[in-house]
C-alpha cells in the first residue's frame, strides 16, 4: 500500500529511495495493528513529518478502521526523531494537519499515481 507513495521533494517513490522497506513494516492481523518504520533520506530531512503523515493517511484510507496504526522514524536516523514521532502519534495533531487544505493537497500529491 505504501511503496508507491511519492517523495515530496524527489521524482521517486519512498520505496525507490529506501525510505520504506518491507522489513520495516509489521502487520499483526490478529491484534489489528500495523507498525511502519520509515527512514528519512538524510538526518535533517525537513520533510520527515510530511512523509510520515502521507504514510499514515494512505493506511487510514486503505485499511479497515479496526487497525491501530503506528508510523514512526527508524530509531537513530533523524535529528528530530522524537518530535516527529510525537506529532505522528498524536491523533488530534494529525486530524488538524489534515484540515489544512494546503497540507492536504501536498499529501494527496504524494499519494497520487505518477503520470
Amino acid at each position: 500500500l505504501i511503496r508507491s507513495i511519492n517523495d515530496p521533494e524527489h521524482p521517486l517513490t519512498l520505496e525507490e529511495l529506501n525510505v520504506v522497506e518491507q522489513v520495516r513494516v509489521k502487520v499483526n492481523d490478529a491484534e489489528s495493528t500495523v507498525a511502519v518504520e520509515f527512514t528519512p533520506t538524510i538526518p535533517h530531512c525537513s520533510m520527515a513529518t510530511l512523509i510520515g503523515l502521507s504514510i499514515k493517511v494512505k493506511l487510514i484510507r486503505s485499511l479497515p478502521e479496526r487497525f491501530k496504526l503506528d508510523v514512526h522514524i527508524t530509531p537513530g536516523t533523524h535529528a528530530s526523531e522524537h518530535a516527529v514521532n510525537k506529532q505522528l502519534a498524536d491523533k488530534e495533531r494529525v486530524a488538524a494537519a489534515l484540515e489544512n487544505s494546503h497540507l492536504l493537497e501536498v499529501v494527496n500529491q504524494c499519494l497520487s499515481a505518477r503520470s
